[in-house]
């Protein structure tokens, strides 16, 4: 008889954060991002045996010393660009919200000062960004064995795509030179969105004067928590990010991605005690869409697929979950713009005892939009058209 299984702890689903503080504090004392990863790894370790006092789990150290450096390292980098960027901020500003951003960064600025300022250089990447402010209404539903559904929300929203193909003389040496972050929070539930991609192992490449991207394997972290579920998955990806100039003032970019992630749902708002949560190694499918039209507008698509139970846990049964954003920009002046939206999740999933369960909300939005600087971000690399 062999010896019995550790069981796996079952904990909410929620963000890595902890994770990522390690991951900061690590690189504000200068080390670089594999280093850092190994000291969340450990962290999150330590904590579990020190503080909870308990053997760790394969599960929470995914979810938070993994996870915690695929989030921890776009946070790091963000709040260097808030310090080192371009924009009329005074100093203490700048410090105040960098470190808003990456609290232990902050931290270890106020601790030692610029002691570690020359560690990292992120070598002046391109980069698109964005901020909403809207109001959304829940315009398709079905809950099932969720309750309380707030119909009406207040939404903030923020996007950033940092390194962007085609770039002279700008490289992807380092895991996360290009990366991407999504963050929401309303009304109605708190945390609603955050999601981060970003390069860890590629290269570039070019195709004729219209084509510019990179391509190799990628480390993700999503959390989805659109009121009536929530989702966690931590994956590795294969895939490319790119634009193509389709004509002089028309570009698309976008990023496909196909891997294997560890995650797990469960249902939000309860109305029964069931078993409603799910685990595993899971396939994962990414797509992100933005086709702009010069400095006037832009529409914007992504989508995601994650298949619980088709690989691993199957005897748990099965939680296919599908999210799909579309938007549609419109600038007014300089930064500012307005859009529509809409937002549809969909959970089917199957548990032994528990047969099949349904989810499905659709929310429609009208948002106001502060742009970066660089408009809706289009990279420009052509040759100046010669009259």
């Amino acid at each position: 008889m062999g010896g019995r299984q550790r069981p796996v702890r079952h904990q909410p689903v929620r963000p890595p954060l902890p994770g990522s503080l390690y991951h900061g504090a690590a690189r504000a004392s200068g080390l670089s991002y594999w280093e850092a990863a190994g000291y969340t790894f450990a962290g999150s370790v330590g904590w579990e045996i020190f503080g909870e006092q308990t053997p760790p789990s394969y599960n929470d150290q995914i979810a938070s010393g993994i996870a915690g450096s695929f989030l921890g390292e776009p946070l790091f980098r963000m709040a260097h660009l808030v310090l080192n960027g371009p924009g009329g901020l005074s100093r203490p500003w700048r410090e105040a919200i960098a470190a808003g951003i990456s609290p232990s960064l902050g931290f270890t600025r106020l601790t030692f000062g610029s002691r570690f300022d020359g560690a990292f250089v992120d070598n002046d990447p391109v980069y698109y960004s964005r901020l909403r402010l809207g109001v959304a209404r829940a315009a398709q539903d079905n809950l099932g064995t969720s309750r309380d559904l707030e119909r009406d929300e207040a939404v903030i929203d923020f996007a950033l795509d940092y390194g962007l193909p085609g770039k002279d003389g700008y490289t992807y040496r380092r895991p996360f030179d290009y990366f991407s972050f999504h963050a929401a929070a309303s009304t109605a539930n708190g945390v609603e969105t955050l999601a981060t991609r970003g390069l860890l192992f590629g290269t570039d490449y070019a195709i004729g004067d219209t084509v510019r991207g990179l391509w190799g394997l990628y480390g993700s972290y999503d959390y989805l928590a659109p009121q009536i579920f929530n989702l966690s998955t931590t994956a590795l990806s294969l895939g490319t990010t790119g634009q193509w100039w389709a004509s002089e003032r028309l570009a698309l970019q976008g990023t496909v991605l196909a891997g294997l992630g560890y995650s797990a749902a469960s249902t939000l708002r309860r109305t029964t005690e069931d078993r409603d949560y799910h685990y595993g190694v899971a396939p994962r499918l990414s797509l992100a869409l933005r086709l702009i039209a010069g400095d006037r507008a832009s529409v914007d698509l992504q989508a995601q697929k994650y298949f619980l139970g088709s690989i691993a846990n199957r005897a748990a049964g099965r939680d296919d979950i599908t999210r799909v954003d579309t938007a549609f920009n419109w600038r007014l002046h300089k930064r500012h713009a307005v859009g529509v939206k809409y937002v549809w999740s969909h959970r089917d999933a199957n548990y032994p005892g528990a047969g099949n369960r349904s989810q499905t909300l659709g929310t429609v939005g009208i948002y106001y939009t502060l742009l970066g600087a660089d408009g809706f971000g289009a990279v420009e690399w052509r040759e100046p058209a010669v009259h």
